[in-house]
């Protein structure tokens, strides 16, 4: 038979109301009650039904992913943190893709919020950096959570989670100069992302701060795959003066880039030097492996969603803003200039 609530309560000697209030981790129940409560979930093996406990009460115990992003191993990385804290809150997950750019995004998010019960949101670049989409969440009074690139705080519409892509691209390009790089060419991811920006700037402050002259024509416009390290590493390579460097804005761009590089015979990292960013799968499935920047996207899921529940359960937050930064991972990708 399957075992129920009333079965806990039994156990553990407490009424069903506090095995519910435990299960939801409410704050107002001791923690010697709770440990005995645990104890007894685990012992029966007990399985809160979610679906019965909101349709049941007033509570939404959902939250829900939204994502537009090209990089499978990024959404993959969000989806594996947001379903691990979702786990240890007994909350459901929501999975929803969609196109950020479609005329009548705001309605689509919105309509699957009403239709779903979804008590919040996690959103991830671009949705959580567009004005509108926060906006429409606020008007439905729905909590949310954003993953935002950003080396500053600059509101406090909702609890945040910050990424500092400008000090990492920084701290990869002064890797390049230290090896003796001076041009050094850059292919960027889509324009939609101020991860996009906030990398360029850091790289371009690197170039400025060791009196490098920051050059336009190796600058190259990109989107946030595979293709686009191919297309621009072959424009670079085309240069009068190539560079002997390519900071690539990801790590399947940086792969892209190898992959036209060795096309063409050329050495990497003896005639040439590529990095990448965020410490995908793609950076270690290549040969050589590519200096990237270490970028912990299931911790980071983590933590939004672990911000997002307590704040839907109402429980008292430190910090709504937490900061990430991306550390140097050095691999045989970069050498020194030969």
């Amino acid at each position: 038979m399957k075992v129920t609530i009333n079965d806990v309560a039994k156990l553990c000697g407490v009424s069903m109301k506090t095995v519910s209030r435990v299960i939801n981790n409410e704050s107002s129940v001791r923690q010697a009650t709770r440990d005995k409560v645990m104890t007894a979930v685990r012992e029966l093996n007990y399985q809160p039904n979610l679906a019965a406990r909101s349709l049941a009460g007033t509570n939404s115990y959902t939250i829900a992913y939204i994502y537009d992003n090209p990089n499978a191993y990024y959404i993959i990385d969000m989806q594996n943190g947001i379903l691990n804290e979702c786990r240890k809150k007994n909350f459901e997950l929501l999975i929803h893709p969609c196109n950020a750019k479609s005329a009548g995004i705001i309605e689509e998010i919105t309509d699957m919020i009403r239709s779903s019960r979804i008590a919040g949101v996690v959103l991830t670049p671009p949705f959580s950096e567009m004005p509108e989409v926060t906006s429409a969440l606020n008007d439905m009074d729905v909590k949310f959570v954003r993953i935002i690139s950003g080396h500053e705080k600059t509101d406090d519409v909702s609890p945040s989670i910050m990424v500092n892509d400008f000090v990492a691209a920084y701290d990869i390009t002064q890797h390049l100069i230290d090896l003796g790089h001076s041009d050094i060419g850059f292919i960027s991811g889509g324009k939609e992302h101020k991860s996009t920006t906030e990398r360029i700037d850091g790289y371009k402050a690197a170039l400025n701060d060791n009196n490098i002259k920051v050059q336009a024509n190796l600058i190259i416009d990109g989107e946030y795959d595979f293709e686009s390290g191919v297309q621009g590493a072959n424009k670079l390579l085309k240069e009068k003066q190539a560079p002997s460097a390519i900071f690539a804005c990801n790590d399947e761009i940086a792969a892209g880039a190898l992959f036209a590089s060795r096309l063409q015979n050329v050495q990497i990292p003896d005639k040439l030097s590529i990095v990448g960013f965020e410490n995908s799968p793609f950076s270690r499935q290549t040969w050589p492996k590519i200096t990237t920047a270490d970028q912990p996207n299931q911790t980071i899921a983590e933590r939004a969603t672990n911000l997002l529940i307590n704040t839907i359960q109402g429980q008292e937050i430190d910090e709504l803003c937490e900061q990430f930064t991306p550390s140097l991972l050095v691999r045989d990708s970069s050498g020194k200039i030969s």
